[in-house]
């Protein structure tokens, strides 16, 4: 469901509230999750963006992650959706597995690596590494809620 904001006109619709982005739980055999340390804000986060207008989420995840990092993946399956709530962003995480492709920086990371779960956890905020972990544990997709510094208490 399209959420649009109102412009005063009855019956009319403006431009819609939310974006939506895709990000890459690349998880290799070894348990290891890639990430990167982007250039904008020198964060920790998993590889992704902003979802192209008539892309499919899945083809996205796999554009992503490879302009990100150099690794070409297979995208497996949902595990998340992430509202951050300040900004209007919603994010769609897949799983993915690696499938080719060497680690390489770009334009929008100045790192990639191949982290522990207890790494994700010590390098990324709470908001994104919930995102690495969520993929690991097989109960998603889950559904989470966040300011942009904290998760925020989900409702029954």
């Amino acid at each position: 469901m399209l959420l649009y904001m109102s412009n005063g006109s009855a019956g009319t619709k403006s431009t819609p509230l939310h974006s939506v982005s895709v990000a890459g739980a690349v998880v290799r055999e070894d348990g290891r999750l890639l990430a990167i340390r982007r250039a904008d804000n020198g964060t920790w986060e998993l590889p992704g963006g902003v979802l192209e207008l008539t892309e499919a989420p899945e083809a996205g995840v796999a554009r992503e992650v490879l302009e990100e990092t150099g690794i070409h993946v297979e995208v497996d399956e949902l595990t998340g959706v992430y509202k951050n709530t300040t900004r209007g962003i919603v994010a769609l995480v897949f799983r993915c597995k690696p499938s080719g492709g060497t680690e390489r920086i770009s334009d929008e990371s100045t790192a990639v690596d191949w982290l522990t779960p207890a790494e994700v956890e010590e390098r990324m905020a709470e908001v994104y590494a919930i995102r690495l972990l969520d993929a690991l544990d097989g109960n998603g997709p889950h559904v989470r809620s966040h300011d942009g510094r904290r998760l925020l208490e989900q409702s029954a």
